[in-house]
């Protein structure tokens, strides 16, 4: 399974999802498009927004840290 989380330092709801995915032991690759430009490109080409966090699970976008949206991307109860 691919997890990326797209997020920002100072972003709070990037820290939460961030969060969320180690409670469940889900190893993700963090990308911070606030340093990378070509990173934030590929975001909002994935995504259409430059808003984050985006997760890109195994190809599914989610915009936001929406827990449904995650843990039903991740096949969590």
């Amino acid at each position: 399974m691919t997890v990326k989380v797209y997020s920002t330092t100072s972003c709070p709801y990037c820290v939460m999802a961030k969060k969320f995915l180690s409670a469940h032991n889900i190893e993700y690759q963090d990308i911070n498009v606030g340093e990378d430009k070509a990173a934030a490109d590929e975001m909002v080409e994935k995504s259409g927004q430059r808003g984050v966090p985006v997760l890109d699970i195994n190809g599914t976008i989610i915009i936001g840290f929406d827990m449904g949206a995650i843990k039903q991307a991740l096949g969590l109860p």
